[in-house]
């Protein structure tokens, strides 16, 4: 008997020892398993909105690669706190990260169910299944999400846990983290919630959509109650304060503060971006996710204006079905070089999108013979009063017709400005050498590949074009009295605390003599008053050119109207700014293309923006001092022949791509 109790007695030694090493070897594993587990994820700081400001350091959109507004500790009010953890996990502040006691109560109705539906998650635990795991209820996954909050809790305090998990969390309505739900919820920031308000957002994690006093205000006021109760049993306000907030209406505003910066000026917001990357070496990372703040030289009323304007249906030819006749602008303050508006297109405009203002490249027509021709021959002692050719031209077989089909034989500059004559501009440039107009062309930012060393380039036929901005930039010397300001975007670059970056001082250069400049305007000006450009003056002082090309000589387009072109231009300038609007079609095809001149609809979007855009600017002349007799007998010009003074003059534009590639000698 002895022995059988000895037997029976070592048996459960036996047992017991190997029940215990079981347990330490089960006890190891899973310690080694928790903490080889990596949550530093958490330590990384929630990304941060980039803050893209206007050139009155005002907010004008906002940058940002995370849904997640996120806010600090120090700025969650303890109502809002209090609230969550009593309706979440109200022994959060006791248990390791996993409420054994829940738990166990949780897979006891689990088995009589049998099934994995009840919950029993931590604060801890939800915030380890949002950033590490998947929502499958497996019990698997239910073991990794309780080893992540036990590793999530040795790791963080509880009011850094509670912080990122308030940061993180979704609230319902499209808002993410709370500061959003703040502003989604009751229009206004975390921090000046109240109690009631609080609870209303604490209810609504366990079932947003449910819960969302926009879809059932009688649902939410009951759940909102049902939290105020919880945290009164919890002792976390008084019955008084239980019995006001009760009393109290959800108070919800619909509104769409925090969100009304998304978006806002894409165009303008995408040249940002592009000149912190090529200028300054930020990534788009870093401009995304960095919390920057970024003075631009956007004008709001400006930049609305040109918004305004390109919302008009009415100002733009009718397209086709399947394709919208586009329009891309720039406006530039010719006295800093800022870019005050941009015009990417037509439509709804998308981050990141194609750019008709900065990223398109067309040929100018004839609004290019300011740049290549006449500015750089005036540089030569040309002036406006200067006698060209006007005749038959046959440069080693390339011949350029005037867009009437007729010859005038001598013309002066001034003449063949206002009425846009091609051979004049052909011949002048061929006199003075391409080399200098490519030169002259350089100094103004638009630097052309060597295939355009040809004489076509007098009437814009390029090889592969220019841009709405660089036309802009290019005039924008005109109008500066011949000092280039490059155009930019970035005036500063700060961190969130205010460390400046980026300090931009661009400094304007003289690319030409005052008195090209002057003489210039004033030859722009009358071909506004007098010429081609007719459709953009208004009752301020005006100075501009048109460009229209024409449809390429191919068979595709055999047969269509004389009439029809490829692109449409204006630029042209008043003493206060600079712009450029380019028309046309993405894809030209013989279904596709324009009926129009850049003297018409660009010279209206050109007048229609600026007006509206200076509509409260007092109107002064330009500042042209005398610089000679020249000058003057440009700007009093009146005695011009009208005829070739009608919107028909643009038709000289478009036999630039015909004539686009010519090279040699005067006839």
């Amino acid at each position: 008997m002895f022995k059988a109790f000895w037997k029976k007695k070592r048996f459960w030694q036996i047992f017991s020892v190997i029940v215990l090493m079981g347990c330490v070897i089960v006890f190891v594993a899973c310690y080694s398993y928790i903490r080889g587990l990596d949550v530093s994820k958490l330590s990384q700081p929630l990304p941060e909105s980039t803050l893209v400001l206007d050139k009155n350091g005002k907010p004008a959109s906002q940058l940002s690669a995370s849904k997640i507004e996120p806010v600090q500790f120090s700025q969650l009010p303890k109502v809002l706190m209090d609230a969550v953890v009593a309706v979440e996990d109200k022994r959060f502040y006791e248990h390791t990260g996993i409420d054994v006691r829940s738990i166990f109560r949780a897979v006891a109705r689990d088995v009589l169910r049998g099934s994995y539906s009840e919950g029993a998650s931590t604060i801890t635990q939800q915030l380890a299944r949002n950033l590490f795991l998947n929502a499958d209820k497996t019990l698997g996954r239910k073991l990794r999400e309780a080893a992540y909050a036990i590793k999530i809790d040795t790791t963080y305090s509880k009011n850094e846990i509670l912080e990122m998990y308030l940061n993180s969390i979704y609230f319902g309505e499209g808002s993410w983290g709370v500061q959003g739900a703040a502003r989604t919820y009751f229009n206004k920031n975390v921090k000046d919630l109240t109690l009631p308000e609080a609870a209303v957002l604490a209810a609504l994690p366990k079932a947003p959509s449910r819960y969302s006093p926009f879809k059932d205000e009688g649902q939410a006021l009951e759940r909102r109650n049902t939290v105020l109760v919880l945290m009164r049993d919890e002792g976390k306000i008084t019955a008084q304060d239980y019995e006001k907030a009760k009393a109290s209406p959800l108070g919800v505003v619909k509104s769409d503060k925090g969100n009304e910066l998304k978006g806002r000026y894409p165009a303008y917001v995408d040249a940002v971006i592009n000149e912190a990357v090529n200028e300054y070496g930020f990534t788009e990372e870093q401009l995304l996710t960095g919390g920057l703040r970024i003075t631009t030289e956007l004008d709001p009323l400006v930049q609305n204006a040109v918004a305004d304007v390109y919302k008009d249906e009415s100002l733009f030819p009718k397209s086709k079905p399947d394709q919208l006749i586009q329009s891309g602008a720039a406006i530039v303050d010719q006295r800093t070089g800022g870019i005050r508006a941009l015009a990417g297109g037509r439509g709804e405009g998308v981050f990141r999108g194609f750019s008709r203002a900065t990223q398109l490249k067309r040929q100018p027509g004839s609004s290019f013979k300011p740049i290549v021709v006449y500015g750089p021959a005036m540089e030569n002692g040309y002036k406006p009063n200067s006698i060209l050719y006007d005749g038959p031209l046959n440069i080693e077989g390339y011949q350029p017709q005037d867009w009437d089909h007729r010859t005038r034989g001598q013309v002066t500059m001034q003449e063949a400005v206002v009425s846009s004559w091609n051979v004049p501009a052909v011949w002048l440039l061929h006199e003075i050498g391409i080399d200098r107009g490519l030169q002259f062309a350089k100094s103004l930012g638009i630097t052309l590949p060597a295939q355009d060393r040809q004489l076509g380039i007098a009437l814009g036929g390029l090889s592969e074009g220019v841009s709405p901005l660089q036309m802009a930039q290019a005039f924008s010397a005109f109008a500066a009295k011949g000092v280039l300001h490059q155009a930019h975007t970035i005036t500063k670059i700060e961190t969130s605390s205010g460390h400046v970056l980026v300090g931009a001082s661009p400094k304007g250069v003289p690319v030409m003599q005052p008195e090209t400049a002057y003489a210039m305007t004033s030859m722009l000006q009358v071909a506004v008053a007098q010429g081609t450009g007719k459709n953009a003056a208004m009752n301020r002082p005006v100075a501009g050119k048109s460009g229209t090309t024409q449809l390429p000589q191919t068979k595709e387009f055999e047969g269509l109207s004389s009439g029809s072109a490829k692109d449409a231009w204006f630029v042209g300038y008043t003493p206060e700014l600079t712009a450029a609007v380019w028309v046309g079609y993405d894809r030209t095809d013989k279904e596709h293309y324009l009926t129009t001149s850049g003297g018409a609809v660009p010279a209206v979007l050109f007048r229609e923006m600026m007006n509206r855009a200076l509509a409260q600017t007092p109107v002064v002349p330009f500042d042209m001092p005398f610089v000679g007799a020249e000058a003057q007998t440009a700007k009093d010009s009146n005695s011009l022949s009208s005829s070739g003074e009608s919107d028909q003059g643009d038709k000289e534009d478009k036999k630039e791509s015909q004539h686009g590639h010519g090279k040699g000698k005067k006839r």
